[in-house]
């Protein structure tokens, strides 16, 4: 039997009733869109470009040339913090887009499959949440070589197995429901049981999660920026920005204090956004 939502249903259970409701969420929202939006438009509304070196110009203080001063060797401060939005949101989508699925479809395998296979999946993920995370990035990263792809890789085959054991847990409380018993009846098995109706069961929880960890990443791929295991230079990198500024930090404080800034707000949004898609997917709340 379908039962139709009224009116104000509707409106409470969508984005938009949500952002309405949650001023945090609507500020965390409008702030990953304007990174967004920095990244994709950069070479159009960067002032200067992010490479060009000024010798004479070096570590300048905030003024109304270069907003946000210059660095060591001359470079506006607002246009490579403005282009580092680029290689930071690429290590997100990189990640986010190899750690989810990998997690989600090994926990939902060893869920459905239980027996010898669940123990040996679940074994697997054992062994590689057992690795500090950043430790095993670190050790990858200086292996592979410094990159965009090399850290974004080392992130995600280090963040999979909370997603595992999360989708195990809940296929494991699906496979006894009447639910999943009525679409074996009708014929369903296999692939086709496992993506199209238990998959779309255990997504929301994955995605308040992701949500979660989006601000994880960010700050791991910052890290490895400053270690010098991120981009190369002198790609504008918020990580690396700010390993350059602790080196002048107590004379020139504000070439470390922009990126770092720009890594503690973006980190933030991704937070309030998560917590308003908790409220709006988990019907535990709200």
């Amino acid at each position: 039997m379908t039962v139709a939502l009224g009116a104000d249903e509707r409106r409470r259970f969508s984005l938009a009733g949500l952002l309405r409701r949650s001023p945090g969420t609507a500020i965390g929202f409008a702030g990953i869109l304007l990174v967004l939006f920095l990244a994709l438009a950069a070479p159009w509304i960067a002032p200067y470009d992010p490479y060009l070196q000024e010798t004479a110009n070096r570590l300048a203080a905030p003024s109304a040339a270069h907003w946000f001063g210059t660095d060591g060797f001359g470079r506006d401060l607002l246009s490579r913090l403005i282009y580092g939005a680029r290689p930071t949101l690429a290590i997100v989508v990189f990640v986010a887009a190899i750690m989810a699925p990998l997690g989600l479809g090994v926990g939902i395998v060893a869920g459905m499959l239980g027996g010898l296979a669940e123990r040996v999946l679940m074994r697997l993920t054992d062994v590689a949440m057992s690795f500090p995370r950043l430790l095993i990035a670190f050790a990858f990263v200086a292996l592979a070589g410094p990159g965009i792809v090399n850290g974004a890789m080392a992130l995600a085959l280090t963040s999979w197995p909370a997603y595992a054991r999360q989708a195990r847990a809940e296929t494991r409380v699906l496979r006894r429901n009447d639910y999943l018993a009525a679409a074996e009846m009708l014929g369903i098995r296999g692939p086709r049981l496992l993506f199209g109706h238990v998959l779309p069961l255990v997504m929301p929880s994955a995605i308040i999660r992701l949500a979660l960890d989006l601000g994880g990443i960010i700050l791991a791929a910052a890290g490895l920026g400053f270690l010098g295991l991120g981009v190369r230079p002198p790609t504008a990198e918020w990580g690396s920005m700010v390993a350059e500024g602790t080196q002048v930090i107590f004379d020139q404080w504000w070439i470390a204090a922009a990126p770092g800034t720009a890594i503690f707000l973006t980190c933030l949004c991704f937070n309030l956004v998560a917590d308003g898609l908790r409220d709006l997917l988990d019907p535990r709340h709200g």
